[in-house]
Parts: C-alpha cells; structure tokens; sequence
C-alpha cells in the first residue's frame, strides 16, 4: 500500500495539487487522500479511476492497484469493515476466540498470526501485526469512539504466545479499562445462560448515525445493514452485558489475575 501511496503522492504534486485541493475536486475527504499517501489505507479500484481521468496519468494508479503484491493487500471482503472501524463514532464487540484486535499487545498479535493455518512467512506476519497495531489508534484520538468490549473468560485465560506475552497481555487490558469511554467486561465461566453461543460478532455506529453489524467465519466475513438483522444482534450484545461481570468486577479479576503472575 506503502508504494501506491508514494505514486498518488507523486503524481498528486506533478499536476500541481495539494491533499486538500484534490480532496476538494474530488468530492472526498482531506483524510482518506492523506491515509492512501501515508500507506495506512488501500487504494480502491474506483478511487484509482478517478484520479487516472483527473490527473490525466494513463491508467498508472489503476494498473499498480492491480499489480498490489498480495502481501501487501488488506483482504478485499475486510475492506469495506476497516474503513467502516475508522469512521466509527461507537463500537460495540464480543470475542470468544481471541482478544479485539483493538486491546492486543504487538506480541499478541504476532501469536496469533504464528497460529494461522496454513503458516503466513516471516514478513507476512510482521506486517500484519504492524497493521493491526495502527488500528489501535481509534482508541487514542481526541474523540475516540465509545466502545464496548464483552469478552468470554476463556479467550482471557488462554495464554496465547506464552507465559510473558500473556502477562504484557494482562497489564494492557487492565490500563485500557480505565480509558475514558471504554467498557471493558468479562462474560465468566459458569454462565446458565448465553446470549451469543453463534460467536463473536460487532456493532458499529457511523458519523451519520447509521447501525451497522459485522460478523466473521473461517473464510470470510459479512458487514451487515439490514435494520432487522442488526436489530437482533444489538438484542444480544444487550443481554451479555448484562451476563457479563460489570466493569468494576473486571477490572477486580483483572487485578486478580495479575497478582497471580
């Protein structure tokens, strides 16, 4: 992405363009041209159309998007979700297979990419941690999204990486729930009742207002918009709320388990 960034960047300057000015032509906004530039969001294949005609450069944007090393391209059916996250002004998840992408510790990620079947190569992995870590940076903005995290107690226990990673793993959890705005919270073993035994699966509210869920598989995901869908899996990310510990009985367990370490 990193490459395909510098050659907009390029092009954008040769014909005489600021980010903003372009931005502007285009009828986008200042940021998405900016994050393309710096490597942090893929160029999509429509966008490159466009600033093919606009800038006049002969289908070179187009053909370096097709010609992306696969390495280097974020899944396309992950795309539309990721630039969904982005732009969220809410985010509600539960995980009952790992941690959210959005709390793990770099060394947490590359245990979970080591885990993958078939093995991704070393350079592989590096990158997909690196991209992960990037977006962590939702949750340190200056108006970071409300977010909601549920998470099965078994995924908290399970000591993925080892013994050090999951220690550093513990010590992130429990700084992130004292960040402003975000509700950390446990769903404990011995439950008698479960609102999501279908799996993990995440809410997310945009600028406009618009309720949006996202669930995933082995092999692929869905970014759901149907009211009535939606609606279902809000009930449920309702009721294990109110299954789970509450965010101080968190952060007690959390406590808890650091002091047996």
């Amino acid at each position: 992405m990193k490459m395909v960034g510098a050659l907009l960047a390029v092009h954008r300057e040769a014909a005489g363009y600021t980010q903003r000015a372009l931005a502007q032509r285009l009828l986008i906004s200042e940021e998405l041209i900016a994050s393309i530039e710096q490597g942090r969001r893929p160029l999509k294949m429509d966008l490159a159309v466009q600033l093919d005609d606009f800038l006049g450069t002969n289908r070179t944007l187009q053909t370096a998007v097709e010609h992306m090393p696969e390495v280097d391209l974020v899944p396309r059916w992950a795309e539309e979700y990721l630039d969904c996250e982005r732009e969220a002004i809410a985010i509600s998840l539960y995980a009952n297979q790992v941690l959210p992408g959005q709390l793990q510790t770099e060394a947490y990620a590359r245990a979970v990419f080591r885990s993958r079947v078939p093995v991704f190569d070393a350079d592989e992995i590096e990158q997909f941690v690196a991209t992960r870590m990037e977006r962590q940076e939702i949750l340190h903005r200056k108006v970071p999204p409300t977010t909601s995290f549920v998470i099965w107690e078994a995924v908290l226990r399970d000591q993925l990486g080892g013994r050090t990673v999951y220690c550093e793993q513990l010590q992130r959890l429990r700084e992130y729930a004292e960040l402003p705005g975000l509700a950390l919270q446990v769903l404990p073993f011995g439950r008698t009742a479960h609102a999501a035994l279908d799996g993990p699966f995440v809410l997310l509210e945009t600028p406009e207002h618009q309720r949006l869920a996202y669930t995933e598989t082995q092999r692929g995901s869905q970014l759901i918009a149907d009211p009535d869908e939606v609606a279902i899996l809000t009930q449920k990310c309702a009721m294990l709320r109110t299954q789970a510990l509450n965010p101080e009985d968190t952060r007690d367990l959390l406590d808890r388990l650091l002091g047996e370490q």
